[in-house]
């Protein structure tokens, strides 16, 4: 679950060790899209000249650019545009300045049309709108012309739920709360599996993943094969309850919306724990977590090896680090201030400074996702002034993708920095815990504050893009925001050189392994 961006579905369990974002999910991502595709289901093009798009409103949008693009709607090519090939963007062009095709003011004008929809009464009026309102998830395609897609979240109800239990996994629901999510469904759910007893109950998540992300069954099976490997290998992370036909997942039919929907379901042992955003935060659980991502990417690197694996090489998923660029597709959601000109700063560094260095990396697969509501803590000592914690669950993997070793420390660094009152000088305890089991090299270090700074810009940014689509859950996708933009500006007030200091100076005054006190 991705925090306060629009692929986080909810926090702690909500998702059920798979998160989406999921996507602030994260919906754009998520979310953005947080899966990814190779290419937008519904798109029309080579080899899928039949392909229908989902929705009415997609439809008409798709229709019109086809339309012009054969030539049928006048004024197109004085708006900068060729009929016979697609736009593509200048550099240093924003979205708010580009020429639009008929599709994207098609589907510019659902956006609008979403945000008027704000008054009471008017709910079914902003689901027609929304619909209309969805972005082309170009950053995460192969094509620069791809056909909208709809997160279509699952709506099930407790019976329909109880039901698929017993047909799918042969267990009787004896108690059963809904989880907060963002585009999946999830359920805390008591089974028992005899019938006729209640008693002794096990606790497990139902996960329903939307209809969208299904359609990428071995991106999941990868995400799923990753959480069994890891249990295997002795990390706190949920593993699948097999259905009767003896698999980890199954594709069913959902709820009795529009469509033929199919969602996947799994239902996965519930962790215990409480999530790192509800401690009190201190030196000794930033540093386990720092060697708790350092143990994680190398244990997936060196031993995971299951063929599904293919499936988290994601090329341009928004999330991934590497993608920071990107954000300028979206950054036209920040409107014009102080804030917005920071990003672009980060974008602009991180494409002289970082990408160059890429290729100097070394190679992982990332968890992507480390932050203070996907991991779960027990506490292991008794004192309440000095309190010692241990890592007790590792939630949503739902990011997972091919990345860098120095992506994941970065990703916890931005996240640790949220909960802390002296946010600047949580990057080196997480750091020494890092470099305890995998030291950093020079490329790799010197790099570390523009991803990290990253990694702010691609939450912040991603939520505010998302908040514009879905201004009813705002307040929801704007958590990191309520601080995040402070560390951030903070950050760069200070500067690089400052803040590197202090992170690797804090680093160095680790000994033999163990927390500075």
């Amino acid at each position: 679950m991705r925090r306060a961006s629009p692929r986080s579905a909810g926090r702690g369990q909500a998702l059920g060790g798979l998160g989406a974002g999921s996507r602030a999910r994260a919906a754009a991502g998520s979310r953005g899209q947080r899966q990814g595709p190779a290419s937008c289901p519904g798109r029309a093009g080579p080899g899928r000249a039949g392909a229908q798009t989902r929705d009415p409103v997609n439809v008409r949008c798709f229709s019109q650019e086809t339309r012009w693009r054969a030539g049928g709607l006048a004024g197109s090519p004085a708006d900068g545009h060729s009929a016979a090939a697609p736009w593509t963007p200048r550099a240093g062009q924003r979205l708010a300045q580009v020429p639009q095709s008929p599709r994207v003011a098609c589907l510019r004008r659902g956006e609008a049309e979403a945000r008027r929809f704000q008054r009471p009464g008017r709910r079914r009026d902003l689901e027609r709108a929304r619909d209309g309102a969805s972005v082309c998830r170009d950053t995460m395609s192969s094509g620069d012309d791809c056909q909208p897609q709809i997160f279509t979240k699952p709506a099930l109800g407790e019976k329909e739920v109880t039901e698929l239990v017993d047909r799918v996994f042969g267990l009787k629901v004896v108690w059963i709360r809904l989880l907060p999510s963002y585009d999946d469904q999830n359920f805390h759910v008591r089974v028992s599996r005899n019938k006729d007893v209640a008693e002794d109950a096990d606790e497990y998540v139902l996960k329903i993943t939307n209809s969208e992300d299904s359609q990428e069954p071995d991106l999941i099976e990868a995400q799923t094969q990753a959480m069994m490997f890891l249990s295997a290998e002795g990390f706190p992370s949920a593993t699948p309850y097999l259905t009767k036909d003896g698999n980890v997942m199954s594709l069913e039919s959902g709820d009795t919306g529009p469509g033929n929907k199919k969602y996947m379901v799994r239902l996965l042992t519930y962790l215990p724990g409480t999530p790192v955003a509800k401690i009190a935060t201190n030196t000794q659980i930033f540093y386990e977590i720092g060697k708790l991502a350092a143990r994680l990417d190398k244990a997936l690197s060196e031993k995971f090896h299951h063929p599904s694996v293919k499936s988290l090489h994601r090329g341009q998923f928004i999330w991934n680090l590497a993608n920071v660029p990107l954000l300028d597709q979206y950054i036209y959601a920040l409107g014009q201030n102080k804030y917005r000109e920071v990003v672009e700063q980060v974008i602009e560094q991180f494409k002289g400074k970082v990408i160059p260095k890429l290729s100097s990396f070394r190679a992982c697969i990332n968890h992507g996702d480390l932050n203070d509501h996907n991991i779960l803590v027990d506490s292991s000592s008794a004192s309440l002034e000095n309190p010692q914690y241990r890592v007790s669950g590792i939630l949503d993997f739902s990011d997972m993708s091919y990345g860098y070793y120095v992506f994941e420390v970065a990703i916890a660094i931005m996240y640790m920095m949220i909960e802390s009152p002296d946010p600047l000088s949580v990057g080196g305890h997480v750091l020494a815990g890092f470099e305890s089991v995998l030291p950093l090299t020079e490329e790799e270090r010197s790099a570390l504050f523009l991803l990290v700074s990253g990694r702010f810009s691609q939450s912040l940014v991603m939520a505010a893009h998302t908040a514009l689509l879905y201004p009813e859950n705002k307040e929801y996708l704007m958590i990191t925001a309520k601080t995040g933009w402070k560390h951030l500006m903070k950050m760069f007030e200070v500067g690089q050189e400052a803040v590197e200091k202090t992170w690797f100076e804090t680093a160095k005054a680790y000994t033999n392994h163990a927390p500075a006190k």
